[in-house]
């Protein structure tokens, strides 16, 4: 069977099929709407749907019959803040604790129905009832460190990746930025903190390996060596493969850049990853205007840069955290650029085809 994408995109969203020089368009859905994010739930084919309408706020829906149809769901609600809490900014500005976005959605595997939403500002919702209705992870939201999270580029924290354990669905990891990494393995009951090994540059030296410091960019879960896992930080690409007991940092350099938003993890060898860069935090664009894709198929040792079929002139694309994505098969990839181009290979990276020049901004891309 042919691979389906959903491309999410600042003016609606659009699902691709086929592989490699085959691949299309072939469907639309909410056009002239902000799609924010997507997921399809593989226990009953469910496909979700972020929009962000703005001023109106944020919606969800849901579709049980690959989109001939949508309803219309339930959305996280953030708690009063109580009286005398002080939850301030960077700049001492107070924090709202009202829903921004949704910028993580994963099934919830130990329940029939169960979903995990991660949002900015910073919580984490679990839905039983298929997004009908949602409920704030009360402990993660009460992290004495929570309050000290910063806003990277959202202005607020945002928890933007979500891994459920192959080995027991009761394990969940995210990431937050800025906030670091934390794992509970009791369903949500209890957290902790998994960032040993990351540092950062841009705090007091004193204040480099703290957890609530780390900008995580998005971490992968190996789903066939899930004792490793892949994360692309602010400061570079990281690997842990003691089960996150601590992280190593990875040097793409002097192939491409180490700085960048994604990252992809074969799904059942965990030295193999993807990684889209660009030049540096200071200049986020690709170096020279050139999109390349870069591979590493041992564990970070060494990287291939690869450049078939995408352009090497004046191409200045900005790939977000969640637009690159790999099939279960390991062979496919896809990935979708702030400037509205979108690839797909079914080589692993060795030959890229072009889906879309003209597609709008590419926030997501997601195999269903």
């Amino acid at each position: 069977m042919d691979p389906l994408a959903h491309v999410a995109t600042r003016k609606g969203l659009f699902v691709v099929e086929g592989a490699g020089a085959d691949a299309a368009i072939v469907g639309e859905h909410f056009v002239g709407d902000n799609v924010a994010l997507t997921a399809t739930d593989p226990r009953d084919g469910a496909w979700y749907v972020v929009l962000d309408h703005g001023h109106f706020g944020i919606k969800l829906h849901r579709s049980d019959d690959a989109g001939a149809t949508w309803i219309e769901l339930g959305v996280p609600e953030y708690p009063e803040k109580p009286e005398g809490f002080v939850d301030v900014d960077m700049w001492g500005n107070d924090r709202a604790w009202a829903l921004a976005n949704i910028w993580a959605l994963e099934p919830a595997l130990d329940r029939d129905g169960a979903l995990w939403a991660g949002t900015i500002p910073g919580g984490l919702f679990r839905s039983a009832d298929r997004g009908e209705s949602w409920e704030l992870v009360e402990s993660l939201w009460a992290e004495e460190s929570r309050p000290r999270w910063g806003g990277a580029g959202a202005d607020q924290p945002a928890l933007h990746s979500i891994c459920v354990d192959p080995r027991d669905p009761t394990w969940v990891t995210i990431a937050v930025s800025s906030g670091g990494v934390w794992r509970s393995t009791d369903a949500g009951a209890t957290w902790t903190s998994h960032t040993r090994g990351m540092v950062v540059s841009y705090v007091p030296p004193e204040q480099a390996e703290w957890p609530e410091h780390q900008d995580a960019h998005h971490i992968e879960q190996c789903p066939g060596a899930p004792e490793s896992f892949w994360c692309q930080h602010h400061m570079g690409i990281w690997r842990s493969t003691d089960d996150l007991a601590s992280w190593q940092q990875i040097h793409a350099e002097p192939v491409a850049s180490s700085f960048g938003f994604v990252v992809a993890v074969h799904p059942t060898d965990p030295d193999t990853a993807w990684f889209v860069p660009a030049h540096s935090d200071e200049k986020r664009a690709p170096i020279d205007g050139r999109v390349v894709v870069t591979r590493t198929r041992d564990g970070g040792r060494s990287f291939d840069v690869l450049t078939d079929g995408l352009p090497q002139r004046h191409a200045y694309d900005l790939v977000l955290r969640h637009a690159l994505d790999i099939s279960a098969d390991g062979d496919h990839l896809a990935f979708g650029s702030s400037t509205g181009n979108l690839w797909v290979t079914d080589d692993q990276g060795d030959r890229w085809h072009t889906v879309a020049h003209h597609l709008p901004p590419v926030y997501s891309v997601r195999y269903v």
